[in-house]
C-alpha cells in the first residue's frame, strides 16, 4: 500500500461531540443578493444567507462547527470546536473582503451578526439592533454610491463595453433608483437568442417577441398561455 494511502486523512473516523444548544447568533443582511459562503475545512461549512432589504431584512441562524486535528494516525482525528460567534463573524468578514470597493469599515455591504437568536420583530423594535441595522444600510449605501461611480468611469473607458460593469453595480444602481445606461445595456447582455429566428430574447419569458413561438412550451403551459396536453388525456 503507497504511503500517501495510509495517511489520508479522508479515510480517518470522526467523531463530534454534543453541540451546545443555546450556542447560536444571527447574521442580518440588508444585501438584496443571496450568498453561498462555503469553508471546507469546518463542519458544518456551508452557509446561505438569503437576499434582504432594510424593510426585510434577511435573518440566518449559524451554530457552533468544528474542525479537525491530525494528532495519531492510529486514533481518531481530534476534533476543535467553534463558537457561532467566532464562524459568524468569519462568514460577514471572508465574504465581504472579497468584494470590489469594499473597505470593511463604513463602505461595504449591510451584512453584520449578533450573538444569539433574533427575530424581525426584535431588529425592529429594540434600540440597540434598529441602531446595528441602521448602521449597516448607511454603510451599504455609501459602498452602493462607490460602485455606481466607478461604474460610470469603467462605462466611459471602455465606451460602453457591458462587460466591465459588476452584477453589484447593478445592484447599487437598482436600489438607490438610478436610471443608468449601463445598467440597461448589462440586461441586454444576459440575453439569449432564439432558436426560431436567431434574435435575441428574454429567457425568463417563453415565447419570443420577434417572430412570437413558443420557444419554451413546458413554461408556457405552467403560465397558462397553452394548453397542457395532459390535461386533455384525462
Amino acid at each position: 500500500m503507497p504511503a500517501s494511502s495510509m495517511f489520508d486523512i479522508r479515510n480517518r473516523p470522526t467523531i463530534r461531540g454534543p453541540v451546545n444548544p443555546l450556542d447560536r447568533s444571527t447574521i442580518v443582511s440588508v444585501y438584496n443578493k443571496q450568498i453561498i459562503e462555503q469553508k471546507p475545512t469546518i463542519q458544518p461549512g456551508i452557509f446561505i444567507l438569503e437576499r434582504g432589504t432594510y424593510e426585510k431584512p434577511s435573518l440566518t441562524i449559524i451554530e457552533p462547527s468544528s474542525w479537525w486535528k491530525d494528532v495519531d494516525i492510529q486514533q481518531p482525528l481530534l476534533e476543535i470546536p467553534m463558537g457561532s460567534v467566532v464562524i459568524a463573524e468569519s462568514v460577514v468578514k471572508d465574504y465581504c473582503n472579497g468584494l470590489f470597493a469594499c473597505n470593511m469599515s463604513d463602505c461595504m455591504p449591510g451584512i453584520f451578526f449578533v450573538p444569539g437568536v433574533i427575530n424581525e420583530l426584535q431588529l425592529k423594535t429594540d434600540a440597540t439592533l434598529k441602531a446595528q441595522l441602521a448602521k449597516a444600510k448607511d454603510k451599504q449605501d455609501k459602498w452602493y454610491t462607490l460602485l455606481v461611480k466607478f461604474a460610470d468611469s469603467f462605462w466611459a473607458v471602455t465606451k460602453g463595453n457591458p462587460l466591465s460593469i459588476m452584477d453589484d453595480m447593478i445592484i447599487a444602481a437598482k436600489e438607490l433608483g438610478l436610471d443608468k445606461e449601463w445598467a440597461k445595456a448589462h440586461v441586454i447582455r444576459e440575453l439569449i437568442r432564439c432558436i426560431a429566428c436567431g434574435n435575441l430574447r428574454n429567457p425568463t419569458y417563453p415565447r419570443c417577441n420577434h417572430c412570437l413561438e413558443y420557444v419554451d412550451k413546458p413554461l408556457a403551459i405552467k403560465l397558462g398561455l397553452l394548453p397542457d396536453p395532459d390535461k386533455k388525456k384525462e
